[in-house]
C-alpha cells in the first residue's frame, strides 16, 4: 500500500477533468453537482506562490476547515456533501494521495467578493489607519495601537485577484453596487455572525481570531452558502491568547511567520518567489498543526460530552 506523500505540491487525477488550480487548491469535476475541492501544501504569500511547499499544511487545512464548516451550520449552510472521495477518485493510489486532503463538495455560483473580518487592528488595517484614521474608509477613534482589539469587528470586503495579483479593499456601498444591496447585507450579516462565533469559540481554547475572510457562493435557489475554506490559518490570523498585548505584533499560527520572514528579504513581492530556508519550513508546518490541536482537538473533545 502507498504512503500518503509528506508533501503535495501539485495534483494530476487521471479520472477528473481539472478546472482550476489556484494558489492553494486544485478543483475538478466530479460531475453535474458536484466538485472535488482537493488542498495542496502550496503556501501563498503577497499573493504569490512560493516554490516551496509547507509539510502537513493540505490535510491541516481540510482538517480545519470541515470542522467549521459542521459547526456553523446553524448560521448558514455550506459547501459539504455527504459523498465520499471514494464515489469520485476511482484509483486507490490516487486517493491515498488525497484522502485527508480534499472534499466533495456541491457545485455553486461563486461571488466575487471576499468577505473580510477584522477584529483586531493589524496588517494593512493597521497601515491604512496610521494614514488616514480610518480602516477601508471606516473611521476609527484616534490613539489605537498596533494589534489593539477595535471597538467592534469590521466587515471590509475586497475583490478577488487573479493569482500573482493582489486582492483590493472596497467600500460596502461598491459591495452592494457589484452584488445588489440585499445580497451584501446578506453577507455583512452572515460574515459578522461567523465571525463572533468562531472568535468567541476559538478564544476559550487559546486562540485570538484576529481577522479572517469568508467566500459565498448561491446554490441553484439563490440561497446563500459558505464555500471554499472556513476559519483556516490561510486564511485567518490566529494569536495565541496567552502571550497577546497590544502595541507589538504578536506571535502567530499562521502564515505571517512566512511574511515576517519574507519582509526581510530584499523581494519586490511579484514572482518568482525566493525558496524558504528548511527551518522556516520546519516552523511554519509546526505553526499550523499547533493550530488544528488547538482549534479541533480540545473543542471537540469538550462538546463530545454536550447534547447534540
Amino acid at each position: 500500500m502507498s504512503a500518503q506523500p509528506a508533501t503535495l505540491f501539485e495534483t494530476h487525477l487521471k479520472g477528473l477533468p481539472l478546472i482550476h488550480r489556484g494558489k492553494v487548491r486544485d478543483i475538478y469535476d466530479a460531475g453535474p453537482e458536484h466538485l472535488l475541492i482537493v488542498t495542496t501544501d502550496r503556501l501563498s504569500a503577497f499573493d504569490v506562490v512560493l516554490p516551496d511547499p509547507i509539510p502537513g499544511k493540505g490535510a491541516v487545512l481540510t482538517g480545519i476547515s470541515r470542522f467549521w464548516f459542521e459547526r456553523t451550520q446553524h448560521i448558514i449552510p455550506n459547501q459539504l456533501t455527504r459523498i465520499t472521495l471514494a464515489d469520485v477518485v476511482r484509483d486507490p493510489l490516487e486517493r491515498t494521495m488525497i484522502e485527508n486532503r480534499s472534499m466533495v463538495v456541491k457545485k455553486l455560483k461563486a461571488l466575487p467578493i471576499e468577505a473580510v473580518m477584522r477584529g483586531y487592528l493589524i496588517g494593512s488595517g493597521w497601515k491604512d489607519y496610521q494614514k488616514t484614521g480610518a480602516v477601508c474608509g471606516i473611521a476609527l477613534p484616534q490613539g489605537l495601537q498596533l494589534a489593539d482589539k477595535l471597538p467592534q469587528p469590521l466587515f471590509t470586503p475586497a475583490t478577488k485577484a487573479p493569482k500573482g495579483q493582489h486582492d483590493e479593499n472596497i467600500s460596502f456601498e461598491e459591495a452592494a453596487r457589484l452584488l445588489g444591496r440585499p445580497l451584501a447585507e446578506q453577507i455583512r450579516d452572515k460574515s459578522s455572525q461567523l465571525y463572533n462565533y468562531a472568535a468567541e469559540h476559538a478564544h476559550q481554547h487559546g486562540i485570538i481570531i484576529a481577522d479572517t475572510k469568508f467566500e459565498f457562493g448561491l446554490d441553484k435557489n439563490d440561497q446563500l452558502v459558505l464555500i471554499d475554506e472556513a476559519l483556516t490559518p490561510d486564511s485567518s490570523r490566529f494569536w495565541p491568547a496567552d502571550s497577546y498585548r497590544p502595541g507589538i505584533s504578536p506571535p502567530s499560527f499562521d502564515k505571517q511567520y512566512v511574511r515576517d520572514y519574507l519582509e526581510t528579504l530584499n523581494w519586490d513581492k511579484k514572482p518568482p518567489a525566493p525558496r524558504l530556508p528548511a527551518e522556516v519550513i520546519a516552523k511554519t508546518a509546526e505553526k499550523y498543526r499547533e493550530a488544528y490541536k488547538q482549534l479541533t482537538t480540545q473543542i471537540a473533545l469538550r462538546s463530545e460530552h454536550q447534547p447534540r
